[in-house]
């Protein structure tokens, strides 16, 4: 999947460069004029108004003012910053630290009743041991350019996580083979995560399934993705956030889970690809 931005937000966005438009129209101005009393370019405008340029807040509030519409532009802020949400770039979640991020979505979390995760490139969140996320998340801050709060952020995403041992929850977790092999934090801490996923697959809140490297795919390898009962999906790229709530999108997601369910192993073949990590640690 490429970095642009799904149909979600591409919707969003539409709405909201409609309903600018529109305003103009009301109050009888032309891009030209608008630019003018805005004191911007009409190329501007028209990025604006055909959802090329996302408006700043400024940006809304000089343009109802320069329409004589100061009494939208409030709405029209609140659905400029909701759009935002859906996309929303890793390096502004984490300006201050990942620790906070980590504990926003504790409500999301505990409200969740059936968890889907699938992850072709880490151990998922949810079962990850201290040592691993902490490895994981200094490496994630050092790449991103912002403050290094990896200890905090790890303890946070642990906490987090007992939210598999805590209330009425079911999780269906994925992983490709490949993520057992891919050492963060070196042979010891790898040795803790991979004997920890094997003590949270006894539980019977949890399915944990493993892509054999060998298997015959039916599916690709996709972003990292989890799905939150059928009301909302996130998904990891490489920049940035995004949450769907698109039910024909969450559909697509919930199809693609199932096509990599289908390849998986689960039981004991699974602990024993786990197993066999495990020894490949020497």
């Amino acid at each position: 999947m490429s970095e642009r931005r799904p149909s979600t937000v591409q919707r969003a966005r539409d709405s909201l460069a409609a309903r600018l438009r529109d305003i103009r129209l009301d109050a009888e101005l032309n891009g030209r004029e608008l630019a003018r009393r805005c004191g911007w370019s009409e190329s501007k405008t028209s990025r604006i108004e055909n959802a090329r340029t996302p408006p700043s807040d400024a940006d809304i509030r000089k343009w109802c003012t320069a329409c004589q519409a100061e009494d939208q532009a409030l709405d029209l802020i609140a659905a400029n910053r909701a759009a935002d949400t859906m996309y929303a770039q890793w390096k502004r979640l984490h300006r201050t630290g990942i620790r906070r991020h980590q504990e926003s979505v504790i409500p999301l979390y505990e409200r969740t009743r059936e968890f889907r995760v699938y992850c072709s490139n880490v151990i998922p969140g949810l079962v990850q041991t201290e040592g691993y996320a902490m490895a994981l998340l200094s490496t994630i801050s050092e790449f991103q350019g912002t403050p290094n709060d990896a200890p905090e952020a790890a303890a946070a995403r642990v906490e987090r996580s007992q939210v598999i041992r805590r209330g009425n929850h079911r999780f269906a977790l994925l992983i490709e083979e490949d993520v057992l092999y891919r050492s963060h934090g070196g042979p010891e801490v790898m040795a803790g995560q991979l004997g920890h996923l094997l003590a949270v697959m006894a539980l019977p809140s949890v399915s944990l399934g493993i892509v054999p490297r060998t298997a015959h795919r039916h599916m690709w390898g996709l972003e990292t993705f989890m799905i939150f009962d059928d009301c909302e999906a996130q998904v990891e790229l490489l920049t940035a956030e995004v949450k769907i709530t698109e039910p024909s999108e969450i559909a697509a997601y919930r199809k693609a889970f199932g096509r990599l369910s289908a390849m998986a192993v689960h039981g004991s073949e699974a602990r024993c690809l786990v197993g066999g990590a495990i020894t490949a640690l020497g």
